[in-house]
């Protein structure tokens, strides 16, 4: 594509060069610049990316894009913008066709819960007949192709290939997990979404975000975006999902959803069994009453708002409760782990205060016996959630093994050390770092009705200690350790 077709639909401040030079690429990567590339130099929180321009050009590239004003010589086109994120988002959705435009796309944010109810949507959607791709934290989906994660919300140019690569095999639609540092990087900048999601807020990521008001901009920034023609489904039963519909004064379609009684899509008459969850639903579409596979009330309000996407998207209500009523398993959400010794073992994502109390809730409503917990904190993140991870396992669990999860480049000992401040009986716990090993001694104290709750990692199959990644699949250990 011709460089200056792309620059239709960016604002520049200054341009040198001349541009009707064919551009093959665009990347933010000088590495991964090719002969007639187009290098975006971004001003990251670590790296400046105009460190990387002289490789880039080495490397191939014809254009450059930054943010200041630079000489590339006769030879190099170079674009100063205001915003290189933005110009970099903007590119890549014009280079490769601006698809978010020709397929229906479904974006899901929030703290707890977009993983499973992106999944829930998907499979709504599959089974009414429409061909979804998928974006999120476990996978990328396209078509029956899938890819592990490397982030739960990639850089723009590589959102839009795969926009492309899923328009190639036939996708009509697009469920999209939106992660807070998605759109403060503004890597869905420009990207159409037809539906957004808000799932719920709670202390996560505030070592990026630094409070609770930054980290909910960052999320409102998907609802203040839309169009015209566009909809919203937002958790009324979440103080911030309030917040959201009350302050930011939304003007477009709106479908509340939750136990509360004002809910458009609401559930009630809930039955919670060992491996059931049943509820009654009333909605915009109808009542049915709807039966999952999937433990707890959580579930509930992601089931809740996946039919009120399916009925944004015209999907009649008993298919999309048959739809429900199949899903199995989200891996790593509440994902039991089957074994010959039919021990109810469980692993879970939660890696918040939130979500464990969740998932702890969830099992302690079910367990006729102890329930015991393996977790850690990710090291180099939120440091505030630890202490309140632990007061959550003090409260539910009735025996805890505080462990590593992600030590990063943190010393396993000073994040255990956070942990242990929740706690108020120091009966109620051991520190067994090795995390290997606090699995092992915590199947070894189980009984014949205990359960057990291995969380923080769900479906990871790494462990990161110091610039060192190491295969670790809780899962796995877990069967390795049943035999």
């Amino acid at each position: 594509m011709k460089l200056e077709r792309l620059l239709e639909d960016i604002l520049t401040l200054n341009i040198k060069g001349a541009v009707n030079v064919e551009i093959e690429g665009i990347t933010y990567d000088s590495r991964k610049v090719r002969p007639g590339g187009l290098f975006v130099a971004i001003q990251g929180h670590q790296v400046d990316g105009t460190q990387y321009i002289t490789e880039a050009l080495s490397n191939g590239a014809v254009a450059v894009v930054s943010e200041n004003d630079l000489s590339l010589g006769a030879k190099v086109v170079h674009l100063q913008v205001t915003s290189a994120r933005q110009a970099l988002a903007q590119l890549a959705a014009t280079y490769y066709g601006n698809l978010s435009r020709q397929m229906k796309m479904i974006g899901v944010t929030g703290t707890n819960g977009k993983t499973t109810t992106a999944y829930m949507v998907r499979d709504v959607l599959r089974d009414a007949g429409f061909s979804p791709g998928l974006l999120g934290t476990v996978a990328y989906e396209i078509g029956t192709h899938s890819i592990p994660a490397s982030r739960t919300t990639p850089e723009a140019p590589d959102i839009h290939a795969m926009f492309r690569e899923m328009k190639e095999v036939g996708c009509d639609c697009v469920v999209m997990e939106v992660s807070s540092h998605a759109m403060a990087l503004d890597r869905v900048y420009g990207i159409d979404f037809d539906i957004s999601v808000f799932t719920n807020l709670t202390q996560d990521h505030l070592d990026y975000h630094r409070d609770m008001e930054t980290y909910f901009a960052a999320k409102s920034k998907l609802f203040l975006a839309q169009k015209e023609g566009t909809s919203v489904v937002i958790n009324m039963d979440d103080p911030w999902g309030r917040k959201l519909l009350e302050e930011r004064k939304l003007k477009i379609g709106v479908i509340t959803y939750g136990f509360e009684e004002q809910s458009m899509v609401r559930a009630s008459d809930v039955i919670l069994d060992a491996d059931k969850t049943c509820f009654q639903v009333s909605s915009p579409w109808g009542e049915a009453r709807v039966c999952l596979d999937l433990l707890g009330r959580f579930n509930i309000s992601n089931a809740l708002a996946a039919l009120a996407v399916g009925g944004l998207c015209g999907i009649r209500l008993a298919v999309m409760v048959k739809s429900l009523g199949k899903i199995q398993r989200v891996p790593g959400r509440l994902e039991l782990v089957p074994n010959r010794r039919h021990k109810k073992i469980f692993v879970d994502y939660a890696h918040t205060d939130d979500a464990l109390r969740n998932v702890l809730g969830t099992l302690r409503e079910i367990c006729k016996g102890k329930l015991f917990v393996v977790f850690g904190c990710g090291g180099n993140r939120d440091r505030g959630k630890r202490k309140l991870m632990g007061q959550v396992a003090s409260a539910l669990a009735d025996y805890s093994f505080i462990t590593s999860d992600n030590p990063r480049n943190e010393e396993p000992e000073a994040i255990v050390s956070d942990i242990v401040e929740g706690f108020m009986d120091p009966e109620q716990f051991e520190v067994v770092l090795d995390r290997r090993e606090a699995i092992q001694k915590s199947i070894q104290a189980m009984g014949r009705k205990d359960i057990l709750l291995v969380a923080g990692k769900g479906h990871e199959t790494y462990q990161e200690y110091k610039e060192t990644i190491i295969p670790f699949d809780d899962r796995e250990i877990v069967r390795e350790i049943l035999g």
